[in-house]
């Protein structure tokens, strides 16, 4: 039996707790299991920290424009470099995390840091390649 405009039904909280197991059972706020998080206790929460001291900032860090500093520890292991990291960086100074251009920004960022990994690598190889030649003609000539 379809619900069409010609015959709505409305069905009363009993009806629908009669036909549905479960309906209505987070309806009392004693019963929901997200009530506590709703309360602010601080003594119940089980946390006792103070805000931990903030790490210092040796480089320009990227930070969005909705937040006034860096939270109290952040990442380093992987610094913004060459053009992915202007890139990147240009989406944190300019838009707002709520901007789809702030995400695509950096999405674009990721992809020119593939590119760039890629150009590093095989210029690597490159090398790599040279001196084994080198390395060959050079044993050929003493041996």
């Amino acid at each position: 039996m379809p619900y069409t405009a010609q015959d709505p039904r409305h069905w009363s909280a009993d009806e629908l707790r009669a036909r549905i197991p479960g309906w209505g059972a987070d309806l009392d706020p004693a019963d929901r299991p997200s009530t506590p998080k709703l309360r602010f206790a601080p003594n119940e929460t089980g946390a006792h920290w103070e805000l931990p001291p903030q790490q210092p900032e040796k480089h320009p860090r990227e930070r969005s424009v909705e937040h006034a500093r860096l939270t109290p520890v952040f990442g380093t292991v992987a610094p913004l470099h060459g053009l992915s990291g202007k890139i990147r960086r240009y989406a944190y100074r300019r838009f707002s995390e709520a901007r789809a251009a702030h995400w695509l920004l950096l999405m674009l960022g990721d992809r020119v840091d593939v590119l760039e990994s890629r150009v590093r690598r095989g210029a690597a190889r490159r090398r790599e390649e040279a001196d084994r030649r080198r390395t060959a003609t050079r044993s050929r000539a003493a041996g």
